[in-house]
């Protein structure tokens, strides 16, 4: 039988590796306590072998799910994506900005975006512009200092 919850845990922990939200891992750390029961004690009823998993799973859970949530959460402030970094940051228009026509880019940190203007008023190549917002993959502009 404790190959059994060996595998299991294996099962768990493969899991895990697919999640990354560190959902499984206590029930992988459970299994495998379980595992080590079962080799030392064998012919162990599966009754205390479940509730083996179940207590130590749940001590793994309780013990470490608060210090786990304050790590992901640290992470989590730490990258800041594309939409942040760009927010409020100037750029250069580099195609015309038509809004009915939907023609428009503009370069900011390098890369070219798809752009319209805020108050759709057309805007020269050259201009220097602020993004105002994001609207799918499109950024909406006003002129700097309007």
């Amino acid at each position: 039988m404790a190959w059994t919850w060996l595998i299991f845990a294996i099962a768990l922990i493969v899991l895990e590796l697919f999640t990354y939200q560190f959902v499984s891992i206590w029930f992988a750390a459970g299994a495998l306590i379980t595992t080590l029961f079962t080799a030392i004690f064998q012919g162990l009823d599966i009754w205390w072998q479940i509730l083996i998993f179940v207590v130590s799973s749940l001590g793994f859970l309780f013990a470490t799910r608060p210090l786990v949530r304050k790590i992901l959460a640290k992470r989590g402030k730490a990258h800041e994506t594309n939409l942040e970094l760009v927010l409020g940051k100037d750029a250069v228009v580099v195609e015309d900005i038509k809004n009915i026509e939907g023609l428009g880019a503009v370069k900011i940190n390098g890369l070219v975006w798809s752009a319209r203007s805020q108050d759709g008023e057309d805007i020269s190549v050259g201009e220097i512009v602020v993004i105002e917002k994001i609207e799918g993959n499109k950024t909406i502009v006003k002129k700097k200092g309007d």
